[in-house]
């Protein structure tokens, strides 16, 4: 499981710890122009190959896919950080985004097939708390790596404790029966990798092009042609990536949706509050992760708690609405904030939001690996695991649009001389006194709202949790009979 973590923590790391090395790579590649590729490159490539690693993984056994998917993403790493050009990076962080999309939707199948059903949500929420604590720390690792070293050590620092991670998983991980061997499902596999591209680019670059420009409208009707391809490709496969009988599930689809919804809020949440945090509250970058600590902490001690309840319990819908529930009040509470919000009271609403934010994924992911038998683990996660990343990606991209429409309707009549401009909200110091003073107010307002327009969301997922039914939901697991993962069990599998 620390070999596991660690890998994971890395693959997570790798998302979000080149926003803040972004300008100084741009320099230094003379690349200001498409520089937006290098964190849209990765995003992309691991979402466009989740489902294959999980499919993959279901037919030739996980341990040696994930063995090979961790080394992709090491010798990506050093071809980052090594990287002569800007091209040449944009094309390591497509390897560094292919090995890390098989890290993570592995990780979380070999979690399956070595941990009793009723105890996977306990193990499935350090995985889950593994991304919370990614998305804080990783821009003030990039940014401490960029201002004391170089960008590069934010790629290499991967190398030695990664070969840590790969050592430790290559003795320790059991061997893993494989499953029924059969073709290859290449054309499925690319169907799903085409949808995903054309989600992430909308997702990434609508606010950019423009969200009515012929290459957004266009990307988004060949998506949805696709999508409308996908079930009838799928049908024809001998072993299809996306099994069709998974898309007639009302627990993979219901749970999935969720995971969808709850992801775009989280990470509206993750990515923007420390916006906030720098430019009303004029804390540094690191001081901004210092003050999202209590959201921090009670993500991670919410899915403690939530996995160690799941497990003994196994009131898996129960705890899913409670998380969604805190989650919806937290975002609400943060529709609130403005640019006087005390920093205690801030606090308040940040520890509300973590602990909502931590209760979901694991029971979302739980969920779906025990409505799915042993030979289809890989598959299931990998869905799951497709759907959050989307959810992430489109959290990110229609909070922004959000926030800067809002904070650009406000701004208005404020004066452009002395260099404020309203599509760059870290102008405002450009301002003179009580124009400055209307100007953070207009960001803080924008921020509220954006989080209001979000929480429709969550009011959706708890709709959907209600419809849910958990297989083995009020079957909890024996914690005299849990095989120990670290003895080599292998729980369903066998």
């Amino acid at each position: 499981m620390s070999a596991l973590i660690l890998a994971v923590l890395l693959a997570a790391l790798d998302q979000t710890i080149v926003s803040t090395a972004l300008p100084r790579i741009a320099e230094d590649l003379d690349g200001f122009d498409d520089i937006a590729w290098v964190s849209a490159a990765y995003l992309l490539a691991s979402t466009a190959v989740t489902p294959l690693w999980g499919k993959l993984g279901d037919m030739f056994g996980r341990k040696r896919l994930y063995l090979a998917s961790t080394s992709i993403f090491l010798i990506a790493s050093v071809a980052c950080g090594l990287a002569g050009s800007l091209p040449q990076l944009i094309g390591a962080r497509v390897l560094q985004g292919v090995g890390g999309g098989g890290m993570i939707v592995l990780t979380f199948a070999l979690v399956g097939d070595i941990v009793a059903p009723g105890e996977r949500g306990r193990y499935q929420g350090m995985f889950g708390s593994v991304y919370g604590v990614a998305s804080i720390v990783g821009p003030l690792l990039g940014g401490l790596f960029t201002d004391l070293l170089s960008w590069r050590w934010a790629f290499l620092v991967n190398l030695p404790f990664g070969i840590v991670a790969l050592a430790v998983a290559a003795r320790t991980l059991p061997k893993a029966t494989r499953g029924a061997r059969a073709r290859i499902d290449y054309l499925g596999a690319t169907v799903l990798a085409a949808i995903a591209t054309g989600l992430v680019l909308v997702t990434s670059f609508g606010e950019r092009w423009g969200w009515g420009s012929p290459g957004i409208v266009g990307l988004i009707a060949a998506t949805v042609v696709l999508a409308a391809l996908l079930v009838p490709v799928e049908r024809r496969a001998a072993a299809p990536v996306l099994p069709p009988s998974m898309l007639g599930s009302r627990t993979v689809v219901f749970s999935s949706l969720i995971g969808f919804l709850a992801n775009a809020a989280m990470f509206a949440v993750l990515v923007y509050l420390p916006t906030y945090l720098q430019i009303v509250r004029g804390v540094s970058a690191t001081l901004s992760g210092v003050h999202m600590l209590p959201l921090v902490a009670g993500l991670v001690v919410s899915q403690s708690l939530a996995g160690r309840w799941a497990a003994h319990a196994g009131r898996l819908r129960m705890i899913l609405l409670a998380g969604l529930a805190a989650n919806l009040a937290g975002l609400l509470l943060l529709g609130t904030i403005g640019a006087a919000t005390g920093t205690v009271l801030l606090s308040v609403y940040f520890l509300i939001t973590g602990v909502g934010i931590g209760m979901v994924p694991m029971v979302v992911l739980t969920t779906v690996q025990n409505s799915v038998p042993a030979a289809d683990l890989g598959a299931a996660s990998a869905v799951v695991t497709f759907a959050r990343s989307i959810g992430a990606a489109f959290g990110v991209a229609v909070f922004g649009t959000l926030l800067n429409t809002g904070f650009a309707d406000r701004t208005r009549t404020l004066p452009t001389a002395g260099g404020f401009d309203a599509a760059r909200p870290d102008s405002i110091g450009a301002l003179p006194g009580a124009l400055r003073e209307t100007a953070l107010d207009a960001f803080a307002h924008a921020t509220a709202m954006g989080y209001l327009w979000i929480a429709p969301a969550l009011a959706a997922g708890i709709a959907l949790a209600l419809l849910l039914r958990p297989a083995k939901e009020t079957t909890p697991a024996a914690p005299a009979k849990t095989a120990s993962p670290d003895r080599g069990h292998s729980g369903v599998a066998a």
